[in-house]
């Protein structure tokens, strides 16, 4: 199976993706791609982008972002619930076993990311180290 980029490049989606998107994480990325949506200015075709960065007192950081754009060559592409997720290589081997998760309740509001390669965090939780 494959899907297409904005420039209509194929791309080959991943069969058994590394990493989880909760079925409430992939509502509410949907919720949000719409709202964009209809507000104008974003593409019709877009991904939830998933990456591992340096920074944060820790070393690393999750982040996650709406991304219009693919690279056959670096990125893996995957479905959860309807949510095209991409996730470059590097990124992959930082993720194995990772959940996406989303929480609205009284005392948390967002998304987030568990990660069971992380050795530690930090104390406020922003960052992680492997």
């Amino acid at each position: 199976m494959s899907t297409t980029t904005a420039t209509e490049t194929p791309v080959q989606e991943t069969q058994a993706p590394v990493l989880t998107v909760t079925e409430k994480a992939a509502a509410e990325v949907k919720r949000i791609i719409a709202e964009q949506q209809g507000a104008g200015g974003v593409p019709e075709k877009i991904y939830l982008r998933l990456r591992v960065v340096g920074g944060g007192c820790s070393g690393f950081q999750h982040k996650l972002d709406l991304d219009p754009q693919v690279n056959e060559k670096l990125d893996e592409v995957f479905d959860a619930h309807g949510v095209p997720v991409v996730v470059d290589k590097r990124s992959l081997m930082y993720l194995a076993g990772a959940t996406v998760d989303f929480h609205d309740d009284l005392n948390r509001r967002g998304f987030s990311i568990t990660n069971p390669s992380a050795k530690s965090h930090c104390g406020c939780g922003s960052s992680f180290s492997m």
